[in-house]
């Protein structure tokens, strides 16, 4: 345990990223997204999710998610990387419980369609495919990703995909090779930095559910936090949990400006 924590008094470790779902702030962009979320499954299209790095996209999918009740959804989650289609093939595959593996993308693309009708067919589940970092897919995988999403000639939406990363993303969907899957995009979310009035109330937030009730950043230090992050909440974090620590060095209870500026040298 860190000495900052004991010295203001705090439960658990602040400004963590693992935090249960009732943990989770609910701002307006959070509700963006389980909005559009849900929009998609029950249509059976594509949602895009973009923001900046740090801006909470991933907390707040995962918080979607996490609304959906196990017995009657299938979550199958896996995080982009910059190869292939059949290496994407094979990283669904894992999560749908495929363990045989090929080299043919017809044999991959045969294999998985066949296991998500199962899911719907005999297990009575409404399957949802989640790629986090989707940014880093290569075109080519864009151009042939919307296959996985055809079932009945087109007549079955059994595959919603949500399509989470970068603002690339929608660069990416207005090429003509990425038309097809384009074209099923139904709903999308850019998701901001929080202004400074929400980053009072997230400073806020986070010290409550870490055990202090009481302010802890005086008003240049969340200005400073804001400025400092430019509203992301990733770093927005490492500049609060790293105040906090430079306070309790300097044994006072109340964060200042200063101490954020001296968090900010220790970060990149």
């Amino acid at each position: 345990m860190h000495p900052y924590r004991p010295f203001f008094g705090f439960t658990k470790e602040p400004f963590s990223t693992d935090l249960a779902l009732d943990e989770i702030m609910k701002t307006p962009a959070l509700s963006a997204v389980t909005d559009r979320f849900h929009y998609a499954l029950s249509v059976g299209g594509v949602a895009v999710v973009t923001g900046e790095i740090g801006s909470g996209k991933s907390t707040a999918v995962r918080f979607a998610q996490g609304r959906l009740h196990p017995s009657e959804y299938a979550c199958l989650y896996v995080i982009a990387t910059s190869g292939g289609i059949l290496e994407l093939y094979r990283q669904i595959a894992a999560v749908v419980g495929i363990e045989r593996s090929t080299t043919s993308k017809a044999l991959m693309t045969t294999m998985i369609r066949t296991e998500i009708k199962n899911l719907v067919s005999a297990k009575k589940l409404k399957p949802v495919l989640i790629i986090d970092e989707a940014s880093l897919l290569r075109l080519d995988v864009f151009g042939e990703l919307h296959t996985l999403l055809q079932y009945e000639q087109d007549a079955k939406a059994y595959l919603p995909l949500i399509l989470v990363g970068q603002a690339s993303i929608t660069d990416k969907l207005y090429y003509r090779t990425s038309s097809a899957l384009a074209s099923r995009v139904i709903t999308r979310c850019h998701l901001e930095g929080l202004d400074l009035e929400q980053m009072h109330l997230y400073l806020a937030h986070h010290t409550r559910i870490a055990g202090i009730q009481t302010h802890l950043f005086e008003e240049a230090a969340a200005v400073a936090i804001h400025q400092g992050s430019g509203g992301l909440l990733r770093k927005a974090n490492h500049l609060a949990r790293g105040g906090l620590i430079a306070a309790a060095k300097e044994q006072t209870q109340m964060v200042t400006a200063e101490h954020i500026r001296l968090a900010a040298t220790e970060i990149l």
